[in-house]
């Protein structure tokens, strides 16, 4: 063997035997070498590699601390969604949920379970090919994340370089977090430095992770536990116990506490073992993951438009504390909703300082007998929206006083209504109320709508105020000069809201009926909406029974829609945005003409993102044809939920099956 080779081998079974520590370290946690031995072995690769620069590679152990990221990173779209989790906060409600996927699978048979600690933390996604590590990126919207690769390689518990007998290409997901250890640490630097310090242990690694300079990202010590794939290529799972056997012997990190349970009993006592030592926990968990473990019974039960019918998060109870109510105020949100907020003498609670709870309507006012300067339990619901939970009578001095429901509205003075006799709301009947136009313009301006940056809470209280802005329409008549005579207004300022608002008129339709704020119509709902009703024109034609095809609407979203549309100042407000040049449309991107020739495909079930004559008519655009029966000749069953006879055809066929997400992904 010659010396440059000999160099070579040396470097590679380096890597090998770091690798090989690694994974006894951060995935077993039964280190075999002492640090000194491991920071030895690292140094040498270290070394080799700077005299000989050539054999450098990517998924070398010295790689993971790179570059910076770029300002503005880069996002990726998930071939896969990356749902949220329902949630549940009693035995009583986990049991409905299994009741529940019982019933959606029409036997009652014994499910095992796959449960796991909810990790406070920011969930990610990390795919490889031929077993190296090519992307790494956050949540973002579920549907589209943001590149984070060079931070997510400093996490040590990611490997850089699957081993064994990996797929081809995987999308493994899960949870980054920071322990809270280090967690107390990054604080500490954090007030020496002069800096704000994170609020939460989650707050720390999300910060982290969008930081531009990885090297920084390295000391914050993050850490990774896998819980999940998105989709794998040459690969296969049966189960979720089976998915965390093969990821350990990958190099993969799965939570060593999870537990395969037999029954839901099982599951409520893991529940109430973690729940009782969380506290001794190295990191922060707010509650449990259950999931059906059949990967095959997963299948059949398929995703609403939010989250997973087979899992669910148990939540532990949210930390709680005391406080005083120093006042009750009122606020009036877009739709007009008066709501009372009970303002609290400041006190910390779950790591965060609250100083202000929802009290929802009056009838909850009254139900708890919430009086001003009285003293309250308040919680984190979920560990995310303050609420009071219970008044604390005997702390009563007598100088507390009851508030009523207020006369008139409280921003503008116009009298109040209540819809129904059954309904608990309270509302301004003023469409004009200047406290519902400031809602309503923060809310179609928001990321999640129209993206308006800089359309903050500071502009949107000039504008309204000062009369400039009477409806969302005039956003788009702004002009410099207007915007120059607010405060703080210079050109370079103006100029980024004027541009910020010409981008938006290009957003496409769901976003655009998001920001509207129709009620009952989610982000979700919108995306759906849109879907099925590519131009805006179509949803003033469409009729209740059109939208009640809609898997996910129910008859209350669909009247709603129609109840929108249907009224004549709406109709207005759209033209309006037509003569401002504001798209209105939603892109559906269909397969390249062709891609499907000669195949026949069979549809069984009901589809969430498309009816099924639109579902095949996209078949037939891309030269397929489509059967209302499975044989032989079938290349293709595309089950949706609820699938019946086909589906079951279809296996004892050998014909293959794929669920409406893999239809999409071949679209």
């Amino acid at each position: 063997m010659n010396k440059p080779e000999k160099i070579k081998k040396e470097i590679a079974d380096l890597r090998e035997q770091i690798r090989y520590h690694d994974r006894r370290y951060y995935v077993l946690s039964d280190p075999e070498i002492s640090d000194k031995e491991y920071d030895d072995l690292l140094r040498k690769l270290k070394s080799l590699e700077t005299q000989h620069p050539g054999y450098i590679t990517p998924d070398s152990p010295t790689q993971r601390v790179s570059d910076g990221l770029t300002e503005n990173f880069p996002t990726v779209p998930h071939k896969v969604k990356m749902l949220s989790l329902d949630n549940t906060y009693s035995e009583e409600e986990l049991k409905d949920w299994e009741e529940k996927i019982k019933r959606f699978l029409k036997k009652d048979i014994p499910i095992d379970y796959m449960v796991e600690l909810k990790i406070d933390g920011i969930s990610c996604s990390l795919i490889y090919e031929k077993g190296i590590l090519i992307l790494g990126a956050t949540r973002g919207d579920g549907e589209t994340g943001e590149v984070v690769t060079p931070n997510i390689k400093v996490v040590k518990s990611i490997p850089l370089k699957l081993m064994g007998n990996f797929p081809k290409s995987i999308d493994v997901r899960g949870e980054i977090y920071i322990a809270k250890e280090d967690f107390e640490k990054t604080n500490k630097n954090k007030i020496k430095n002069g800096e704000p310090v994170f609020a939460n242990p989650r707050n720390a690694a999300s910060g982290s992770l969008k930081l531009l300079d990885p090297s920084i990202v390295n000391k914050r010590n993050l850490q990774c536990f896998i819980h999940s794939f998105g989709w794998v290529e040459n690969g296969k799972f049966t189960s979720q116990d089976d998915f965390f056997d093969k990821i350990k012997a990958w190099g993969l990190r799965p939570n060593p506490g999870n537990k395969l349970c037999k029954n839901i009993a099982e599951v409520i006592e893991y529940y109430n073992r973690w729940n009782d030592k969380r506290d001794s926990l190295e990191y922060e968990a707010d509650g449990i993951v259950v999931k059906v473990n059949s990967f095959t019974l997963q299948k059949r039960l398929g995703f609403t438009s939010k989250s997973p019918r087979w899992a669910v998060a148990y939540k532990f109870p949210a930390h709680q504390a005391t406080t005083t109510v120093e006042k009750i105020e009122f606020g009036v949100g877009r739709t007009g909703i008066i709501t009372p907020v009970a303002v609290l003498s400041p006190v910390r609670c779950a790591g965060v300082t609250i100083s202000h709870a929802t009290l929802h309507n009056f009838e909850e006012v009254e139900r708890l007998d919430i009086r001003e300067k009285d003293t309250v339990l308040i919680e984190r619901a979920g560990d995310v929206i303050p609420k009071v939970v219970k008044v604390i009578a005997s702390k009563r001095t007598g100088s507390e006083h009851k508030i009523a429901v207020p006369e008139l509205c409280p921003a503008c003075g116009s009298k109040i209504y209540k819809t129904k006799e059954e309904e608990v709301y309270w509302y301004c009947s003023n469409p004009d109320c200047p406290a519902r136009l400031k809602e309503t313009l923060l809310h179609f301006g928001a990321r999640s709508a129209m993206d308006i940056e800089g359309m903050g809470d500071s502009l949107v209280e000039e504008l309204v105020n000062r009369d400039i802005v009477k409806s969302v329409v005039d956003i788009y008549a702004l002009s410099k000069e207007e915007l120059l005579k607010l405060p703080l207004f210079k050109d370079k300022k103006a100029d980024n809201i004027l541009n910020a608002i010409e981008k938006s008129k290009h957003r496409p339709l769901s976003r655009f009926l998001y920001g509207l704020g129709i009620r009952h119509i989610g982000e979700k709902a919108a995306k759906i909406l849109a879907q099925n009703f590519p131009v805006v024109d179509g949803l003033f034609q469409a009729k209740l029974e059109d939208l009640q095809k809609i898997p996910e609407f129910g008859p209350v979203m669909a009247q709603s829609v129609v109840d929108f549309f249907r009224q004549p100042k709406i109709a207005v407000m759209i033209r309006k945005f037509n003569k401002l040049g504001l798209a209105l449309k939603e892109e559906i991107k269909f397969a390249a003409p062709g891609k499907f020739s000669g195949k026949k495909f069979v549809f069984t079930g009901e589809l969430k993102n498309f009816t099924r004559p639109q579902a095949q008519g996209l078949v037939e655009k891309s030269g397929g044809t489509y059967s209302s029966s499975v044989s032989k000749n079938t290349d293709y069953v595309v089950a949706g939920e609820n699938s019946g006879s086909k589906y079951a055809k279809a296996e004892k066929l050998g014909v293959k099956i794929i669920n409406e997400e893999e239809f999409k992904n071949m679209l």
